[in-house]
C-alpha cells in the first residue's frame, strides 16, 4: 500500500511540473511586458560551498571559479550574493540536513541556445571542480528596462 502511495504521489508531482519546462515563444513573452520593456530570462544558480569529502569551497576558489567560468560567459554582467542554504541532497543525506555556505548567481540574459549551453558548462563544471551533487537552477521569464 505504502508502494502504491509513492507511485501515486510521485506521479502527481511529475504532472504538476510538467508545464514548468518551457517558456513560452519569445514573441509571446515580448507581447506581455509593456512598454520600454524587452522580454529576457532570469536564470537563478544556488552553488553550495560544503564539498563532501570534508572542507569548503575557499573565497579564492570561489573567486577563481567565477573569472574562469561564468564571466567569460556572461560578459554583460551578473549578480552574486552570499546566502547560507540548507538541503538533505538528491539521494538524501546519512545524517540529516546540511547546512553551509553558499553563492547565488543571478544572470539575466536574452533568450538563446548559446546561453543555455553555457550555464550548463558552468553547473557541470562547478559540479566537477569541487564534488557537488547538485547545483540549483531557477527559471524564469522576465520584463527588463535598461
Amino acid at each position: 500500500m505504502a508502494r502504491t502511495s509513492f507511485s501515486l504521489m510521485a506521479a502527481a508531482t511529475v504532472l504538476a511540473f510538467a508545464g514548468c519546462g518551457a517558456l513560452p515563444p519569445a514573441t509571446v513573452a515580448a507581447s506581455r511586458c509593456g512598454s520600454g520593456f524587452e522580454a529576457f530570462e532570469r536564470d537563478t544558480l544556488y552553488f553550495g560551498r560544503a564539498i563532501p569529502a570534508g572542507g569548503q569551497v575557499s573565497d579564492a576558489e570561489w573567486g577563481a571559479f567565477l573569472d574562469e567560468n561564468v564571466t567569460p560567459a556572461f560578459p554583460q554582467g551578473l549578480t552574486v550574493i552570499d546566502a547560507t542554504g540548507q538541503w538533505s541532497g538528491v539521494q538524501g543525506v546519512q545524517g540529516g540536513v546540511v547546512r553551509e555556505r553558499s553563492k547565488i548567481v543571478v544572470l539575466v540574459h536574452p533568450r538563446s541556445e548559446k546561453d543555455d549551453a553555457a550555464i550548463t558548462r558552468i553547473v557541470g563544471a562547478y559540479r566537477l571542480r569541487f564534488a557537488q551533487e547538485a547545483v540549483l537552477q531557477e527559471r524564469q521569464a522576465v520584463c527588463v528596462r535598461l
